[in-house]
């Protein structure tokens, strides 16, 4: 029997790089005209991996927004797999944002993934949901590079991430 060559669907976000790019969009908010004597403070949950924006008013929330998207972008961070909450009024007059980081795909795309793959009929592709990541299996590398071009054609609403390749 040949054996299978394989890889991983996943997606997710650097967690670092996040906290990089919060960190120059601080320091930028705190250099603009525009931004002085506000009460603009951006911070970053690791562990919820969530960023928490805070701004006077909704012109100054989609400002503060647009920094940290540009920083984020700047530092390769895929803005797909941002979750943008709703702006909240908060204390003092001022307005919150709480934007959640997508790590792993989330189980009803995964379905939707997988049976995408299996409505396509490629030959002998198999695709499994391993926890928050899916496994392709096929004994042809080549089916392999389709359905990965095939995938790359499609919109999920997330970055998707194919790693760990075994030939």
């Amino acid at each position: 029997m040949a054996s299978l060559a394989s890889f991983d669907v996943s997606t997710g976000c650097d967690l670092q790089e996040v906290d990089n790019a919060v960190n120059q969009a601080t320091k930028e908010v705190a250099q603009r005209y525009d931004f002085k004597g506000s009460k603009a403070a951006i911070s970053f949950d690791r562990s919820g991996a969530s960023v928490t924006l805070i701004a006077d008013d909704d012109f100054k929330m989609k400002a503060l927004f647009d920094v940290l998207q540009a920083k984020l972008i700047k530092r390769g961070v895929p803005v797909k797999n941002l979750d943008l909450g709703a702006v909240m009024p908060a204390a003092n007059d001022t307005v919150r944002r709480v934007i959640t980081l997508t790590q792993g795909i989330p189980s009803d795309t995964a379905k939707a993934i997988v049976k995408a793959i299996k409505d396509r009929k490629f030959k002998k592709v198999q695709a499994a949901i391993q926890g928050d990541e899916i496994r392709v299996q096929s004994p042809s590398k080549d089916e392999l590079q389709s359905v990965m071009a095939f995938l790359r054609g499609q919109e999920w609403g997330i970055e998707l991430q194919f790693g760990n390749y075994r030939g």
